[in-house]
């Protein structure tokens, strides 16, 4: 939807400005606070610990159509809110976008219907023992962010907003959070200082008609967000300052993290896990400890999970996603933030209440209480009519011992049908030959590696010969080059000019971004290049495309573009 477009701009020009530096050392959690920074009580700490996990009902209430089900999902039921209890999750986070359901100025009323629909959701929740967590959501680039060219009638219509709101919800039980305003950014202000200024008035002008309100508003806990809801350092202390004017105990920080973003969307090469990515992801909640949780402030992580998702949950290789969850919910734990799933219907099905991917659930839900161990891959291929050579796998233990693998119903036998050595997993080459006799491609078995604590790793072993791409016609509307896949899967795409410069869009990298400017579909036996890849390729140029799987194979192709006709043919 329009806020993931957005959400990629922000995270590309962080990406473009980010200035690696040294994570700060970790602080103790002692509970008391530095001069002028206000400890939140334990009831504030204590209830935002109890919210985790959480989950977001994206998607949903947040629509910017006539109702919550103009994105897709459908209306909310009882029994899909009642299920999300039982996946674990102990709070729900509701998005909700006002502005197509308001009056006109000054009262700017909102559809009592639609209020009332909001809070039948919330009591649902609330009723099934949630935590809840409501706020104003797309109205953030709707008009929110018209607030420095036309700050007296956007404040205006915040104010009339928030106001009613608080005043339906004023007598909610206290496991009802309201948030201020979702990833807010401004548009023609004169920079930083007047962001910041800008930033400091909506959170203060929320938190103070909240509290005006009465009841049970009284005390509710509030959260608020960072500009652009981002985790950057000069944004987590612009939130400090307002913090510690308030001088609230009942306040709670929230950001939202997408992992490091080249390896979030799948551009520039990042299509594992590394070093890099898990890097980013530690400094920023070494970030968010050491400025908010280490000085008595709670924090919750109001929406999490990687970018390419909203494209197709593919983007990201199976192995490599179930290590950045795991990685994530750990190190969360260890840093004592809440963390929400942001999910705006592609991980949770919400007709037939099951999980679209049951084995990333498994790694997500064991995340929150242990560590889990993983390996650097999950995939073993094996060349089809060749012997096959011993494979070794590294496994990263996280303080576990492999116990057993298994396949199908019956375990392998240690020191004849695998060995290890410290962190390597050794599969005889004899082994292998066993488990590819069927010679067919693609994934010919799966090995469970079970370990002493949380969940199994499973290891893939796939049959497979070189890609073959052939010859294709089309137009810069797209071109579709038809693939024997052969048992591979594709990792990512370079495109270079025959000069040697990159081509395509984000031309500062030779790899393009997976699933925007291509994306492989293995049913069809095809590879798809958008328009938006032709968009930015020269007319009359020539440009080399290099496919790169995850067998390690490389497969080039030409193109040639003539005005709006493209023609490609395999380079030999």
């Amino acid at each position: 939807m329009k806020s993931r477009a957005r959400r990629f701009l922000t995270a590309l020009a962080l990406f473009l400005g980010l200035a690696v530096v040294p994570p700060p050392a970790l602080a103790a959690d002692t509970g008391t606070a530095e001069a002028g920074k206000p400890a939140g009580p334990a009831s504030a700490r204590s209830a935002v610990a109890a919210m985790q996990p959480g989950w977001n009902l994206g998607n949903t209430l947040d629509s910017t159509g006539a109702d919550e089900t103009s994105w897709g999902n459908p209306r909310v039921t009882r029994e899909l809110l009642r299920s999300v209890r039982a996946q674990g999750f102990k709070s729900i986070r509701i998005p909700v976008t006002w502005s197509r359901h308001q009056g006109a100025a000054p009262s700017y009323t909102v559809d009592p219907a639609y209020l009332a629909r909001v809070k039948e959701v919330v009591d649902w929740a609330l009723d099934e023992d949630l935590y809840v967590l409501i706020n104003v959501h797309h109205d953030s680039w709707q008009w929110v962010m018209n607030l420095p060219t036309q700050h007296d009638a956007v404040l205006a219509r915040y104010t009339a907003t928030w106001t009613q709101i608080a005043e339906t919800f004023r007598d909610a039980p206290g496991k009802l959070l309201f948030e201020s305003v979702n990833e807010p950014y401004f548009e023609g202000s004169s920079g930083d200082a007047q962001n910041a200024e800008l930033m400091r008035e909506l959170n203060s002008t929320f938190h103070n008609l909240v509290r005006a309100s009465g009841g049970r508003n009284a005390t509710r806990l509030l959260v608020l967000p960072t500009l652009r809801s981002s985790p950057d350092q000069a944004r987590v202390d612009e939130l400090v300052d307002t913090f510690t004017a308030l001088d609230d105990p009942n306040l709670v920080a929230t950001i939202h993290y997408y992992g490091f973003w080249p390896f979030s969307v799948n551009i520039a090469g990042y299509t594992r896990f590394d070093a890099t990515t898990q890097k980013d992801l530690t400094d920023t909640l070494d970030r968010l400890y050491n400025t908010f949780v280490a000085h008595g402030i709670p924090v919750i992580i109001g929406e999490y999970g990687l970018l390419g998702f909203d494209r197709s949950t593919g983007t990201i290789e199976q192995g490599e996603k179930l290590k950045f969850f795991e990685y994530l919910g750990n190190y969360a734990r260890l840093r004592q933030l809440t963390t929400m799933l942001w999910d705006n219907g592609q991980h949770f099905h919400r007709s037939e209440l099951r999980w679209n991917d049951p084995g990333l659930y498994r790694q997500l839900r064991s995340s929150w209480t242990v560590s889990s161990a993983t390996a650097a891959t999950d995939q073993v291929f094996v060349r089809k009519g060749q012997a096959p050579a011993d494979a070794r796998v590294a496994l990263n233990l996280n303080g576990n011992g492999l116990t057993s693998i298994v396949h199908g119903s019956k375990a392998l036998v240690r020191g004849r049908d695998y060995s290890v050595d410290g962190d390597e997993l050794t599969l005889p080459a004899a082994t292998l030959a066993r488990l590819t006799a069927s010679q067919e491609y693609g994934v010919n078995a799966v090995l469970s590696l079970r370990f002493s604590r949380g969940v199994p790793w499973d290891l893939n072993v796939i049959t497979y010969e070189a890609p073959t791409l052939t010859g294709a016609t089309g137009t810069t509307g797209s071109l579709v080059i038809p693939t024997a896949f052969r048992g591979d899967q594709l990792a990512t795409m370079e495109a270079v000019y025959a000069d040697g410069t990159n081509a395509g869009p984000q031309d500062w990298t030779s790899y393009k971004e997976f699933g925007y400017t291509f994306a492989p579909d293995y049913t069809a036996g095809k590879i798809t290049l958008q328009s938006v890849f032709f968009d930015a390729v020269r007319d009359g140029s020539t440009v080399t495309l290099t496919f790169h799987f995850w067998s390690g194979t490389t497969v080039k192709y030409r193109l040639t573009r003539s005005g709006t006709a493209v023609t490609g043919e395999p380079i030999a």
